[in-house]
């Protein structure tokens, strides 16, 4: 059995467009890895465990609401990381 937290992917499909509209936040897998991780835990998980149970999860993924909320907590873990990288380089 294969379980997966669906919200992963929904922060990963909408970081690098918010990324792309801050050029001056280190765009490096470190932080970029650090802001998904920030971002996921101020969401609620979502797992599936099956590919059924993916689709439903891609159409919730579109409903407005879900989408504002994944971008706030993104845009608050870019605040985080921008104050507080874990590297000495100022971009990537």
């Amino acid at each position: 059995m294969h379980i997966k937290n669906f919200m992963e992917d929904a922060v990963m499909h909408q970081l690098d467009g918010v990324l792309a509209k801050y050029p001056d936040i280190c765009h490096c897998e470190q932080c970029k890895s650090d802001i998904a991780a920030l971002a996921l835990n101020q969401l609620p998980p979502k797992y599936v465990s099956t590919e059924r149970g993916e689709v439903f999860s891609r159409v919730g993924e579109m409903e407005t609401q879900n989408s504002v909320e994944i971008l706030q907590a993104i845009l608050k873990a870019i605040a985080v990381v921008r104050a507080h990288p874990r590297h000495d380089h100022q971009k990537a």
